[in-house]
């Protein structure tokens, strides 16, 4: 690490009235290690991905997402196909990359360890969908992509409700849309194999389902823990939970399975592995849009296509502890 750039979101997560001293502090660091380091503030989403953009053709070799899993989500954006590396500082909501891959929750502690992590090259996920001006878009994600109910979820999450309880709005919102939400199903296409096509229908299996996560990491943290078991940054796969079921209980049982740390099996849930998946709604109209959300940002609706792109990416990996 020669150059950096730290990127940081003002408003999210906790702390945010030590925020410039938390960025200082790790700039502090990193110039003492030899570093040439400058940081400047995200004002959006498509602003933060401009601005690592920026940063890259400035010849910066690393870009630190400072802000949580939607702050490296908008520097992502910018940094797949490219070699640069991106850093974690994580101080937003939910922090869910960190947590998988067990960097420190503070700002101080994780610059320290991000100059003693190694650059790996790793897959990346692609989630193609209709943005809500109705054209077509695509996304790169880390954590998770969401079709249906948790992108729902985002979609009635209020953001000042967000900043100003943290993963307790996250929480109260779901408990609400478990009790409310009438879960409507779509159809899902999964073809498991590497090297087939999506027009290759005979490879393609369809399932009616009311959920659909394809998950990238083990560990999320919080009451979610390992969500999706055999999910890894280290294989160049999808881990799928797919919820065929409209069952409340069924929904909660499969959170309290993870919550407790068991693996057993909770009927109308599957996991399974899959290098493409195709999800297809019902007929268009504002009450049946079924919503789909990328690391915990709302993107827009089905149809959707989502895939996983090999050697995408490099990123700061801290050795384990």
């Amino acid at each position: 690490m020669r150059k950096a750039a730290l990127l940081y979101n003002p408003l999210s997560g906790r702390r945010v009235k030590h925020r410039v001293a938390d960025v200082e502090a790790v700039l502090a660091i990193l110039r003492s290690a030899g570093v040439k380091a400058t940081a400047e503030a995200t004002v959006s989403a498509e602003g933060t991905t401009e601005q690592a953009r920026r940063a890259i053709a400035a010849g910066c070799d690393t870009i630190f997402a400072c802000g949580g899993d939607g702050t490296i989500h908008d520097v992502l954006q910018a940094l797949v196909g490219t070699p640069v590396a991106l850093g974690i500082i994580p101080l937003g909501t939910a922090n869910a990359l960190a947590h998988d891959l067990r960097i420190p929750l503070s700002a101080v502690p994780a610059a320290r360890a991000a100059l003693g992590s190694q650059s790996r090259r790793l897959a990346v996920g692609r989630v193609v969908f209709q943005n809500f001006s109705g054209q077509n878009d695509s996304r790169y994600f880390t954590v998770t992509a969401g079709v249906g109910v948790d992108a729902h979820l985002f979609y009635k999450l209020n953001a000042m409700t967000k900043g100003r309880f943290g993963m307790l709005a996250y929480y109260l919102k779901a408990t609400h849309l478990w009790l409310t939400h009438d879960m409507r199903t779509f159809n899902v296409g999964v073809c498991a194999t590497a090297d087939a096509g999506a027009s290759q229908t005979d490879q393609v299996r369809w399932q009616k389902v009311s959920q659909l996560l394809a998950v990238r990491i083990n560990q999320f943290g919080g009451i979610l823990r390992e969500l999706a078991p055999g999910a890894s940054l280290e294989r160049e796969a999808l881990r799928l939970i797919s919820f065929k079921t409209r069952s409340r209980v069924i929904y909660l049982a499969y959170i309290l399975r993870g919550l407790f740390g068991q693996r057993w099996t909770v009927p109308g849930i599957d996991l399974t592995d899959a290098h493409h998946v195709s999800c297809e709604g019902p007929s268009s109209g504002p009450n049946t849009r079924i919503f789909v959300e990328a690391d915990g940002e709302l993107l827009g609706t089905v149809p959707v296509e989502i895939t996983i792109i090999p050697d995408a990416f490099t990123l700061l990996v801290p050795p384990p502890r």
